[in-house]
């Protein structure tokens, strides 16, 4: 069985967000454990299974998807399953739609332009606002200047200052590992405009889920679901680019249609091989 390892987000090798992506082949799912024991042996922020269904004329989906951290099984991921119609391009042929099957989100379509773009359907997760988390503070080192609950996609959004305070955050991890657990959430992202908006990019964020495997993921697709709606209601705008200010960093292109976000990246294969296990 081949697996292959995809940079998402990016068109540069060794940036963006890496994930593992594995296309298996028609049936039924592989047993947890061992999917579980691959994203394991990856050790990459995500791996995605793709599972290929039934050509029938009135299916929903061609592919259902399934993703897994170094611990846990993920309930969405957005550069993994951008990776994933990557390879189905690269690898398939597929250029176009692919509808994937998720098991708590839906139908996700991603279209793949001929020159490589991707863009994801995904549906917003607008956030509420909350109460600052008691011990949010202490564990980033900084004041935020609000919090908002993400609830379908169960993240906190922190609104810092600005970019140079974002840029500067070194959590402490097991501190933000302990919130999340007591709090039930997936992570934390942290945000702030841009400090020069007229450059490539409105927003800036990073994002952090250690009690998940993930202790900062380098660029979170599905973060931008609640981050586009957030920010195109202060800035005014439908579509903005979000710079993840990871060490890899990454752009992820935003557009706001209703109640779904859309995002548009690319991505590089850096690795193909064969999984014996």
């Amino acid at each position: 069985m081949r697996i292959h390892v995809v940079d998402a987000f990016t068109d540069t090798p060794f940036a963006g967000n890496p994930a593992g992506v594995c296309l298996l082949p028609a049936g039924e799912w592989p047993d947890e454990s061992w999917m579980g024991k691959v994203a394991a042996e990856m050790n990459h922020p995500e791996t995605a299974f793709a599972l290929p269904l039934p050509a029938e004329a009135e299916a929903e989906a061609d592919w259902a998807i399934r993703w897994f951290t170094p611990l846990v099984e993920a309930e969405l991921c957005g550069h993994a399953t951008l990776a994933t119609a990557h390879v189905l391009r690269t690898e398939r042929g597929l250029v176009g739609r692919v509808r994937f099957s998720s098991r708590r989100h839906g139908i996700l379509v991603a279209d793949t332009a001929e020159e490589g773009a991707i863009t994801l359907d995904f549906p917003a997760a607008p956030g509420a606002e909350v109460a600052v988390p008691t011990g949010l503070s202490e564990a980033l080192g900084t004041e935020p200047v609000a919090a908002l609950h993400a609830g379908s996609l169960g993240d906190l959004l922190t609104v810092l200052p600005d970019e140079a305070t974002v840029r500067a955050v070194a959590p402490d991890l097991n501190a933000v590992a302990a919130l999340t657990r007591r709090e039930g959430l997936r992570g934390v992202i942290i945000t702030a405009p841009a400090a020069e908006p007229a450059h490539a990019y409105d927003f800036v964020s990073r994002f952090f889920a250690p009690a998940n495997g993930i202790p900062e993921d380098p660029v979170t697709g599905s973060a931008h679901t609640v981050l586009a709606p957030y920010w195109a209601a202060r800035l005014g705008r439908d579509t903005l680019t979000g710079l993840q200010a990871s060490p890899r960093t990454g752009l992820v292109r935003t557009t706001l249609h209703g109640d779904r976000v859309h995002l548009t990246g690319n991505a590089v294969t850096v690795l193909d091989g064969t999984l014996y296990a």
